[in-house]
C-alpha cells in the first residue's frame, strides 16, 4: 500500500468517525407535509397524496399484511373508513414493508375486507414521516398539517386480539379534524412490529 493510498484511507475513516449518520427525517405534529405519490395495490397506477385525501383531511395509517398488531386493527379501519368518509376524512393504508410485494398487499386487502385505499411504499415515504411501526396513525388536515400521531387505539393496553381493539385513541383526533378543532391528544405511542425497511 501506497502512502498516498494509505493516507486517503485514514481520511475515509476520519470522516465516518467526526460526520455522524444521517437521522431519519420525521414530521411532527403542527407541520405540512411534502406532498408525495405513491402506487394504488388495486389499480396499479401511481396516486399523488392530494387526490386520495378527503375534503377536511386524511388519516394515513401504515399497515402490513402479517403483523398480527396490524391485523387485529383492520375492521376498526375497515369501519372508521366507512364512518368518517362522509364527514370528508378518507382512510388511506400505507404498506411500506420490502417484505411484501404489492400483490400480496392487494390481496391482503382485498379478503380483509380493506374498503379503502391502500399504497404500497418502498420506505421512502415511511422514512419521510419517521414512521416505524405497523400500525402507525398520521392523521392530516385539509392544509395537510399533521394533528395528530400515534395509535389507532390501545395505546396503553396493547392487543393482537381483534375483538379487544378499539379506536379510542384515534376517533377523537378525527372527530376534531373533521369539525376543524383542535386536537386535544396530539402524540399517543403507537405500538406494532418494526416496519422492514
Amino acid at each position: 500500500m501506497t502512502r498516498t493510498t494509505a493516507a486517503l484511507f485514514s481520511v475515509v475513516a476520519l470522516c465516518f468517525i467526526l460526520i455522524p449518520p444521517q437521522a431519519e427525517a420525521a414530521v411532527t405534529v403542527g407541520e405540512k407535509v411534502t406532498e408525495f405519490s405513491l402506487v394504488d395495490v388495486r389499480t396499479g397506477k401511481e396516486v399523488a397524496l392530494n387526490q386520495v385525501t378527503g375534503t377536511n383531511g386524511v388519516a394515513l395509517i401504515f399497515v402490513a399484511t402479517q403483523c398480527p398488531y396490524s391485523n387485529a386493527f383492520n375492521q376498526v379501519m375497515a369501519d372508521l373508513a366507512k364512518e368518517y368518509r362522509a364527514k370528508g376524512i378518507a382512510v388511506v393504508g400505507i404498506n411500506a414493508n420490502t417484505t411484501e410485494p404489492a400483490e400480496d398487499v392487494k390481496q391482503h386487502a382485498e379478503s380483509k375486507g380493506l374498503d379503502f385505499t391502500v399504497l404500497k411504499d418502498d420506505g421512502e415515504v415511511a422514512g419521510q414521516f419517521g414512521a416505524t411501526r405497523t400500525p402507525e396513525v398520521f392523521v392530516l388536515d385539509k392544509e395537510m398539517v399533521v394533528r395528530y400521531h400515534g395509535a389507532i387505539g390501545n395505546s396503553k393496553i396493547p392487543t393482537t386480539n381483534a375483538a379487544q381493539a378499539k379506536a379510542d385513541d384515534l376517533r377523537p383526533a378525527l372527530d376534531a379534524v373533521a369539525t376543524g378543532s383542535p386536537v386535544q391528544v396530539a402524540e399517543t405511542k403507537a405500538f406494532g412490529c418494526m416496519i422492514k425497511r
